[in-house]
């Protein structure tokens, strides 16, 4: 699997009209400066209030589109949520799931997850699924605990053919929005981690078919470190991509290797 997959996650920002028009002008110009194809591919997953203005201003860019949640309920009475009929008819191909903020803020569990992800499949969008652990868990020396449980439960009832199309985040939680550098060796540890796992429960045919992405502090200085030297098939980047210039540099970074 030689194609690397950048995914920017803007999160609750952009909150202004005028803030969302900077940030568009800013990617159109800084996009041209990379080149998406058959090595590398982006995916911006942006608020869903702006999702139809980034699909019409973004559809002669080969850059992909993608919701930051979505619910496994197509439609009816759940006041707030989003559909994932509505992001796929919007302009959404991905939607992030679980992701740490998702499991903490919220207490969302793996057999909601594994619902969100259900759904998503069924309605042609990609789902995203965010894993990893706290600091406190990975002190206790709970990381294979928490990583099995949280791959098993969430990939419940999914076929081989379905997790073919699922993309895998490791995101070790005591990392975000901190100081902290995880190793190249304990980012490896974790990817063969997550393909023993995964190779368990589908074979090692369609593990290899599914990518496993690394999301946790990225910068475009730490690319070799973070992704690349651990064999990792991508990043999943969160406050780097607030800042389009900062994104495309890490987009450059995989395209220099």
């Amino acid at each position: 699997m030689n194609k690397k997959t950048i995914i920017g996650n803007i999160k609750m920002n952009l909150i202004t009209l005028s803030e969302r028009d900077s940030y568009l002008k800013a990617l159109k110009s800084d996009i041209k400066k990379v080149k998406l194809g058959d090595d590398v591919e982006m995916v911006l997953c942006v608020p869903f209030v702006h999702l139809e203005f980034f699909a019409k201003n973004l559809k002669r860019t080969k850059i992909k589109l993608g919701v930051q949640n979505i619910f496994w309920q197509e439609r009816g009475s759940f006041t707030g949520e989003i559909s994932p009929v509505m992001a796929k008819e919007y302009g959404a191909d991905y939607s992030i799931i679980g992701h740490s903020e998702r499991r903490g803020y919220f207490k969302e569990n793996n057999q909601e997850i594994n619902l969100k992800i259900k759904s998503a499949i069924k309605n042609g969008i990609i789902p995203i699924l965010c894993i990893g652990e706290t600091l406190q868990e990975r002190q206790k020396g709970l990381i294979n605990d928490i990583i099995s449980r949280q791959l098993n439960e969430g990939l419940e009832g999914i076929s081989r053919m379905q997790a073919e199309k699922i993309i895998i985040a490791y995101e070790p939680v005591w990392v975000i929005g901190s100081d902290a550098e995880p190793t190249s060796d304990e980012i490896m540890e974790a990817r063969i981690l997550i393909r023993k796992i995964l190779t368990g429960k589908y074979g090692s045919d369609t593990t290899g078919k599914i990518k496993v992405l690394y999301g946790a502090n990225v910068k475009a200085s730490l690319i070799k470190k973070m992704c690349l030297d651990p064999q990792m098939d991508g990043v999943l980047v969160g406050r780097e991509s607030l800042v389009p210039f900062n994104l495309i540099e890490i987009v450059k970074g995989f395209e220099k290797c």
